[in-house]
């Protein structure tokens, strides 16, 4: 496992902090911390993985050491790729905190038959919490909605709704556009939305490592519709720091969002930066 480029500051800053709404980290990659004014903290996709060199190569710095991960009280999944489901990234905060681990089956299959989480740490099979859609689940003073996404380069992807008596966080996970996310809109006041949004690159085969044109994420016009038909307030990209051939900026939404009535803002963050309800 890595070692963290900035040693254990940002896991020191979450517990330190005393938001009065809800405060939002962003961990690069698809990860962030979500924490209440009541102390509930939940992590979402948390990785610090490299990748896999020379398909796909990390961007951005290391932010944190699971080790160093004290108080959190979930850590959620959205789905089973190894950027948002990673052992060596998860287990050790489940082992250092005993918290629990909500993701959908394909992400469970990825912690106890590929990975091996209960033999490789200190964690045990109560810790592990299978979610699908339609679900909802009570994680202190959150309620976390479990909804689609369409995502089709994953086997069973979920995104969050995470309700709080200060708003409502959405994490859409490496969702795409989907017909049916303005009935999302209906049903939830989404204060912040976190969306993926990257480059259409050239990455190399698992195999040849000839490099094949790919799109993982959505791109500028996608990510805005998503947005848009969601009806976010404000809209957070993600992912498109992480890697290298999909790197794209984020900036340049403000051009694709400003006709549009949502999102009503743009919020551009780096990595280690905090937004807050």
């Amino acid at each position: 496992m890595t070692v963290s480029d900035w040693g254990d500051w940002l896991p020191r800053a979450v517990e330190d902090a005393e938001p009065e709404t809800v405060a939002v980290w962003y961990l690069g990659c698809n990860g962030f911390v979500v924490k209440g004014n009541e102390g509930t903290t939940l992590y979402i996709d948390p990785y610090v993985g490299l990748g896999d060199p020379p398909r796909t190569v990390r961007m951005i710095p290391v932010p944190f050491d699971p080790e160093d991960v004290e108080e959190v009280d979930a850590v959620l999944a959205t789905h089973e790729h190894t950027d948002h489901t990673h052992g060596p990234s998860q287990a050790p905060i489940l082992a250092n905190t005993g918290c629990d681990f909500y993701a959908p089956d394909d992400s469970l299959s990825v912690a106890f038959d590929d990975e091996e989480w209960t033999d490789e740490w200190d964690v045990s099979d109560d810790q592990f919490h299978e979610v699908a859609e339609g679900d909802t689940l009570e994680l202190g003073e959150f309620t976390v909605h479990v909804e689609f996404s369409n995502d089709p380069d994953s086997t069973h992807p979920v995104c969050y709704v995470l309700e709080h008596e200060s708003g409502t966080v959405f994490h859409g996970g490496d969702t795409k556009p989907h017909e049916e996310f303005p009935e999302l809109a209906e049903e939830y006041d989404i204060d912040l939305g976190i969306l993926a949004f990257g480059a259409v690159g050239n990455i190399p085969d698992k195999e040849s490592r000839d490099p094949v044109r790919t799109k993982w994420y959505s791109t500028e016009n996608e990510v805005v519709k998503a947005a848009s038909d969601l009806q976010f307030d404000r809209l957070l990209p993600s992912h498109w720091d992480m890697w290298k051939g999909m790197t794209a900026d984020p900036k340049v939404l403000h051009h694709h969002t400003r006709s549009y009535e949502h999102p009503r803002s743009l919020e551009v963050a780096e990595i280690g930066d905090r937004i807050d309800l």
